[in-house]
C-alpha cells in the first residue's frame, strides 16, 4: 500500500518556461537511464524480494523515493511547457522570432498528445518499456545493475544540467545530483552487506560454479593482431573466485564443431541441399515421438548411470 503527500521532496520551479529544454529534459524521464527506469526496477526488485527485513525495506524505500522523483520531473515538465504555443500561424511566427524559435525546438507530441504535459517517453518521443528494466529475484546481480543504472541516470542528469542556465531547473538537479552519488554507494555498500550476511560469498555471481569449466574462466582471449590488452589486470591478476592466476591466449576454436544445422522442416519450404539427410516434417506427431524419446533416453540413463 502506498500513500501520497501533497509536497514534492524538493522544489521543482523554473524561472521560466524554455518548450526546447522541455523536450531534452524527457530523457531523464523517461529514457532508458531515466527516472521511470528506476522507479519500475526497484519496485519490481522489492516486490519480489525474498528476504524480509532490512534488504526488501531498503528496496521499497529507494523505489517509494523515485516515484518522488518521477514527480519532481513531471511537474518540472509541465512548468516548462507553461505558454508553450498550442497554435500558431506562417504569420504569427514570422512576426515573432522567439516564437518561431520555440515552435522549431518544441516536442509537437507536447502539444498534441499530452496538452502540455511530461510524456513517458525519451528526448525523441519513443516510449517507455519495460525492458530496460532488470529484476532477477538475486540480489548480488540487481545490485549491481541498480549501481550502474544509477551511475548513468547521473551521467545524463549532469549532462542536461550543462544545456540550461536556468536556475530554478538546476537546483533542482543539483539534488538528483546528490541522490544519484549517495544511490551508486547505496547499492555497492549493499553488496557488501550482502557478503557480511553470508548472502554470497563474493562480488562475482558464481551460482553452479562447482561444475563449470574450470579452465575458461581464467583466460583472456584476444583476437587482435598487436593486441597490448593482455596487459591489463583483467589478464594478468589472480581470479576473485578462486585466487588462480588469468593468462592470455589468442582466440581459436577449441572443437571440431563446424556448426552445421539439421534438415529443416520441409513445409517450411527453406533452401536445403540434402547433405544432412532428409528433413522430418516439424508437426504434432513428430514432437509427441522425440518427447517420448527423450523420456525413454531419461530412463535409461537413470537406471545404467555411467561407471
Amino acid at each position: 500500500m502506498y500513500r501520497h503527500v501533497r509536497e514534492l521532496q524538493f522544489t521543482s520551479k523554473p524561472e521560466k518556461p524554455d518548450a526546447l529544454f522541455a523536450m531534452k529534459f524527457q530523457e531523464i524521464l523517461g529514457g532508458q537511464f531515466g527516472e521511470m527506469t528506476v522507479m519500475m526496477q526497484y519496485l519490481w526488485q522489492g516486490w519480489s524480494c525474498r528476504v524480509p527485513g532490512k534488504y526488501k525495506d531498503m528496496i521499497m524505500d529507494i523505489a517509494t523515493e523515485e516515484i518522488s522523483h518521477v514527480e519532481m520531473l513531471t511537474v518540472m515538465l509541465a512548468r516548462l511547457l507553461e505558454g508553450a504555443p498550442g497554435e500558431t500561424t506562417e504569420k504569427a511566427a514570422a512576426a515573432n522570432p522567439v516564437l518561431a524559435a520555440v515552435l522549431g525546438g518544441q516536442n509537437p507530441q507536447h502539444a498534441i498528445v499530452s496538452g502540455g504535459n511530461a510524456m513517458p517517453t525519451n528526448s525523441q518521443g519513443v516510449p517507455w518499456n519495460t525492458g530496460y528494466i532488470v529484476a532477477s529475484g538475486n540480489l548480488l546481480t540487481d545490485f549491481r545493475s541498480n549501481a550502474a543504472a544509477e551511475g548513468q541516470s547521473r551521467l545524463m542528469t549532469s549532462r542536461i544540467a550543462n544545456m540550461t542556465d536556468d536556475r530554478g531547473v538546476k537546483d533542482m538537479l543539483a539534488f538528483n545530483l546528490a541522490r544519484d552519488t549517495y544511490h551508486q554507494q547505496q547499492w555497492l555498500l549493499g553488496i557488501e552487506q550482502l557478503q557480511l550476511d553470508g548472502f554470497t560469498d563474493g562480488v562475482i555471481e558464481h551460482s553452479n560454479g562447482e561444475w563449470e569449466n574450470a579452465d575458461a574462466a581464467h583466460v583472456f582471449y584476444t583476437s587482435t593482431p598487436g593486441s597490448r590488452a593482455g596487459e591489463g589486470l583483467w589478464a594478468t591478476s589472480k581470479s576473485m573466485v578462486d585466487g588462480e592466476p588469468f593468462r592470455t591466449e589468442p582466440l581459436e576454436p577449441l572443437t571440431d564443431d563446424i556448426g552445421l544445422l539439421p534438415p529443416p522442416d520441409p513445409k517450411q519450404f527453406v533452401t536445403y541441399d540434402g547433405s544432412q539427410g532428409p528433413a522430418k516434417p516439424g508437426d504434432a506427431r513428430g514432437a509427441y515421438a522425440q518427447g517420448a524419446q527423450n523420456v525413454v533416453g531419461k530412463l535409461k540413463d537413470a537406471l545404467t548411470p555411467d561407471n
